[in-house]
């Protein structure tokens, strides 16, 4: 059993993805609270504008440690959501602080169903890297 640099990553990676599904589940709760007009648009905005920059962030951070380790296959999986992710950032509507969600336009229904079922696909994508963080942990750990 060896400690190495690519254990360290799937070890960061699975502590980071915990996270990652938190953000994705308050984004979640936070649509589906919208859809049902519990909650004022310009405070729930402004709670989920909060979270992007430390969710990109991290998503990159991990991604940074399967490159400086190596890990291919692990950075290949990721790839296609950090694209994502700076589309969606570079795309976003004009506002004065960062954020991707604009409180004017988030109930439109349109809107908010495509917000909503991006957070359920992130989440789903997020679950999955987590046991292949968990499979790429403990192989690593193992040799």
């Amino acid at each position: 059993m060896a400690f190495t640099l690519i254990a360290f990553s799937y070890i960061v990676a699975l502590i980071v993805d915990a996270f990652l599904i938190i953000f994705t589940i308050f984004h979640v709760a936070a649509f589906d609270e919208l859809k049902t007009g519990y909650k004022n648009s310009i405070e729930q905005c402004n709670n989920l504008n909060s979270l992007i920059i430390p969710e990109y962030g991290l998503h990159i951070l991990i991604n940074i440690l399967f490159l400086s380790s190596g890990q291919w296959l692990s950075l290949f999986l990721n790839i296609p959501l950090i694209i994502y992710h700076l589309w969606q950032y570079y795309h976003r509507p004009i506002m004065s602080k960062p954020g991707i969600y604009d409180p004017t336009n988030i109930m439109n229904v349109q809107t908010l169903k495509v917000h909503q079922r991006e957070g359920w696909s992130k989440l789903t994508f997020y679950l999955l890297l987590f046991f292949y963080y968990l499979y790429g942990m403990i192989i690593s750990l193992r040799n």
